[in-house]
């Protein structure tokens, strides 16, 4: 079920694999060599688990359960992602684990997927430089990092059998470009495929995904592995170019067999799979022997737990606050402490990822150490009996005359969501929305704490004073959020993702989750924040969003490099000053536009970097993009490249607060113009100075003129919706050689070529 089948014969080991994009799933016996099939019942019980309490978890070791995606996603910081990859790899070391499957890095298009807590953003940006991280961090410890799931798997309704339908520029901008930037900057070994169908094929049998862009077009030379029973047809699923198959199945072994014996799958096929196997054993020898040396289990679940904490830090999100915080421990207020999640935390979502935590720090419990167990009274707030729900009210009330705050602790409904169940809507669990209500209805300043996967509706927020979103923050949760009430750190962390308003501001929303068997991204290249920009829309809180104790301003952006270039980078600079009364970090984002084809333009991300600043200092802060970010997929010349510019940059500390900006210039790997096909009409012709060139030289010689005649024919068919060749025809009585227009068509597309190489951004 976890490991690789040893060739003892030949000295081929085995090694072992573990869930854990949050912290290690290892379960008893998980390396022993069971008998295949053995654990498939548990294996779906697992995935289709539902329970509130951190700690119900189906038995497995226990192992620091880190942060979610989510969570490190609204740390807008790779240093902080490296570190708990770092932690990760030391804890898959002590249980002896070679492959941690993780971390996963799909976009998050909308907030209702279910696996969105395990995936960083809904830009591929942000997701591919948190992602690197963890890989780097992974493997810098010996242990494989397995990147998933490839490819656009975005929702988990019908999610073995549902088509994804994405059209090509979203396809390669949007939900193909955090896995192609990750394989260029940290290599992980494995990649897994997903369980949804593309372009009507199963991915884990996708030719397309598997080898045509992955390997031929990005240069993967690592392992392709299927995700758990992700493949129906084994001889077909080599051929495609996944080379592990896991867990074993009789079934599909036999398959292979029988394809193999019969010229279906030939020994070519195989062998290169079974290379790329042994080529990851042996980065798995490498690793070990390049590894630095490892601590005692206490030692390290001891680090650990201080990286989860700092990480649950600078990964909770100021969204509201009226003033009221950060509370004071030295004057002690009386709490009132609402919710049961205060009591028993929530964490993690469920699914394949949930985990068993060594440690965990409750809430409560962290809260009553700030200013005395005296000072804290705390009540579930919610009354649930025969499957119904009904708030304290009452009960509420008489507490709250002897507080001077309210603290709400919320989350989504714990028995939707998750691995294979997407949420059915933004909505909070029953009775926590009228429960933040009932606190703020008394007169208390009310705090509300969200700890849930992503973004979630707030019919209540300008009745309260403020709203804290450590998202799933894993074990040192409860910690990070007493100090960031108390003040102990201000907050840093920003959204990842946009908080729309109601369900119906999602861009997909029109199209989720699907139907007929068919999920059609309509939003096209503007998931996320784009979506909301071009469509002028207002959301609840924008993409990059996030309060601090302190303010921030900017100025005086200077761009550095006037002209940006293939294989070079584009860099400026800017004044960031801590204008509030507390030290404090900001993220300051890069976001730029570049005219492309004839629609809307939104910006995109670019770069960012998060600074730390003392109250009152003034800092010059470089931001530094590689040319590629500014890369996009012209599909009618099938690569990515840079479109002429010029390029408007914008500076700031949301999507919506960019209120710096310059521009510029931006040497092209592709011209302006529409190559030339076969359909192409006259106008974009006359638009190619190439095609311009040659077309008038084919029509002089059929009609027997100059070129400067020829060239006023095709200027006088400019208005034709006919295709230039076929006009040209009809409008001369022409009978052209199909071989004759071929060589027209070859001609320019080869001088094109000459003029501009195809070099990568």
């Amino acid at each position: 079920m976890w490991r690789t089948s040893a060739v003892k014969r030949l000295g081929v080991p085995s090694i072992v694999m573990s869930d854990g994009p949050n912290g290690l799933r290892f379960s008893p016996g998980q390396a022993d060599e069971a008998k295949a099939g053995a654990d498939f019942g548990d294996f779906i019980s697992m995935v289709n688990e539902r329970r509130s309490k951190a700690s119900a978890v189906r038995v497995t070791e226990p192992a620091t359960c880190f942060p979610t995606a989510s969570s490190v996603g609204a740390t807008w910081d790779p240093d902080a992602a490296d570190a708990a990859g770092e932690a990760m790899g030391r804890e898959s070391r002590l249980f002896g684990v070679s492959v941690l499957l993780g971390p996963g890095m799909n976009l998050r298009r909308t907030p209702l997927a279910g696996r969105s807590s395990e995936y960083y953003s809904e830009d591929p940006l942000l997701t591919a430089h948190l992602a690197a991280a963890v890989v780097r961090g992974l493997q810098g410890q010996g242990v494989g990092a397995c990147i998933k799931h490839y490819a656009a798997n975005n929702s988990e309704i019908e999610r073995t059998s549902m088509d994804s339908v994405i059209e090509a520029r979203a396809l390669h901008d949007s939900y193909l470009r955090a896995f192609e930037l990750v394989i260029e900057e940290a290599a992980p070994w494995v990649v897994m495929s997903s369980y949804n169908r593309f372009d009507g094929v199963n991915v884990a049998q996708n030719r397309r995904l598997l080898t045509e862009i992955l390997r031929d077009l990005w240069g993967y030379d690592g392992v392709v592995v299927s995700d758990w029973h992700g493949i129906t047809d084994r001889p077909a699923s080599l051929r495609a170019g996944n080379d592990l198959d896991m867990p074993q199945s009789r079934n599909r072994v036999v398959a292979l067999e029988r394809a193999l014996a019969e010229g279906e799958v030939s020994r070519d096929d195989l062998d290169v799979a079974v290379r790329r196997v042994l080529r990851l054993l042996e980065r798995v020898e490498e690793g070990k022997a390049a590894a630095p040396l490892l601590g005692k289990a206490e030692a390290v679940f001891s680090s650990s737990h201080a990286v989860a904490e700092r990480v649950a830090v600078q990964g909770t999100v100021l969204l509201h606050n009226d003033g009221v915080l950060p509370l004071s421990a030295v004057d002690g207020p009386n709490l009132l402490v609402l919710g049961q999640g205060a009591e028993e935390p929530v964490i993690q979502g469920f699914g394949s990822a949930r985990m068993t935590p060594v440690h965990l720090d409750i809430p409560l419990a962290k809260l009553r150490e700030q200013v005395g167990p005296q000072r804290v009274r705390f009540l579930p707030g919610i009354e649930r009996e025969g499957g119904r729900s009904a708030v304290a009210a009452e009960q509420i009330r008489q507490a709250a005359a002897e507080a001077d705050a309210a603290v709400v602790f919320a989350h989504t409904p714990q028995s939707a969501g998750g691995e294979n169940a997407d949420r059915k809507d933004l909505a909070l669990d029953e009775g926590y929305d009228e429960l933040i209500e009932q606190a703020a209805a008394t007169g208390l300043p009310t705090i509300v704490v969200l700890t849930v996967p992503d973004a979630v509706s707030m019919p209540w927020l300008d009745r309260v004073s403020a709203v804290l979103a450590p998202f799933y923050a894993g074990q040192g949760m409860g910690g990070a959020v007493a100090k960031l009430l108390f003040g102990e750190v201000s907050p840093s962390g920003k959204l990842p993702t946009t908080f729309p308003r109601q369900a119906e501001d999602i861009p997909g929303y029109l199209t989720y989750p699907g139907e007929a068997g068919a999920h059609f991204y309509a939003e096209g290249p503007y998931p996320g924040y784009r979506a909301y920009h071009v469509r002028k829309q207002k959301p609840l809180f924008p993409f990059g969003f996030g309060l601090s104790y302190t303010t921030f301003a900017f100025s005086d952006l200077r761009v550095l490099t006037p002209m940006v270039s293939a294989g070079g980078a584009l860099s400026c600079e800017v004044t960031v000053e801590n204008t509030g009364p507390r030290d404090g970090s900001e993220v300051v984002q890069l976001y730029f536009t570049l005219p492309w084809a004839n629609r809307p333009q939104a910006p995109q991300l670019a770069g960012f970097q998060k600074v730390h600043l003392a109250a009152g200092e003034r800092r010059r802060v470089v931001l530094e993009a590689p040319a590629s970010c500014l890369s996009l997929w012209d599909e009618r010349r099938q690569r990515r490249a840079l479109p002429p510019g010029p390029a408007e940059l914008f500076v700031g500390n949301s999507s919506e607060n960019l209120p710096l900006s310059a521009t510029v210039d931006v040497q092209p790997t592709v011209p302006a113009w529409r190559p030339l096909r076969r359909d192409t009409e006259p106008a974009f012709v006359l638009e190619n100075p190439l095609a311009r060139e040659a077309v008038g030289s084919f029509a002089a010689e059929r009609l027997g003129i100059d070129a400067g005649e020829a060239d006023a024919v095709l200027q006088e068919c400019a208005r034709s919706f006919v295709n230039v060749f076929d006009t040209l025809a009809n409008r001369f009585d022409l009978v052209l050689d199909e071989r004759d227009v071929q060589e027209v068509v070859e001609a320019v597309e080869a001088r094109e070529r000459e003029q501009y190489p195809n070099v990568k951004p």
